[in-house]
């Protein structure tokens, strides 16, 4: 057994409007996603059905192999009604422009979000390419072409 998550080391890069911020950081000993804050100088609001992209400060170069994820913080989320438009926003390993946030106000009400505000979460993952096999029948399945609900909402019955 592991004593914990895997590292991978992630060169980073502080923009100038990120100058005075922390890094991104893990919260717990085995969070799986840190914490991104806003670089934005005084004062941004989101109005209610707004978007709005707001920057990090940081560019990145992650390794081959490897993807960030941005995702929504879940406080943000419940108590304000802010999520992340793209869930999950997708960086590239050859990506090397500054990192961004774009955010939309589900709540009833204005959002202000402040300097140094913690916006999102950025998971750092293994990547997996697909290569595409192509058949003329696919294997049968137990679910076969059922989608979008057709498995139901209820609970398993016992």
């Amino acid at each position: 057994m592991s004593d914990g998550p895997t590292q991978v080391s992630v060169d980073v890069t502080r923009l100038a409007h990120g100058a005075g911020l922390e890094l991104p950081a893990y919260e717990s000993t085995l969070a799986a996603g840190m914490d991104l804050m806003a670089a934005i100088e005084g004062e941004m609001v989101i109005a209610p059905g707004a978007r709005a992209l707001v920057p990090t400060g940081l560019a990145i170069a992650l390794p081959p192999g490897f993807e960030a994820q941005v995702r929504p913080r879940s406080g943000l989320a419940l108590k304000q009604g802010i999520t992340v438009v793209n869930t999950p926003g997708t960086i590239d390993a050859d990506y090397r422009g500054e990192v961004g946030v774009i955010l939309i106000n589900h709540g009833d009400a204005p959002v202000t979000i402040d300097r140094g505000m913690r916006i999102a979460q950025m998971v750092v993952a293994p990547v997996t390419q697909a290569v595409w096999n192509q058949v003329e029948n696919l294997p049968e399945s137990v679910r076969g072409t059922g989608g979008f609900g057709s498995t139901g909402t209820a609970g398993a019955k016992s």
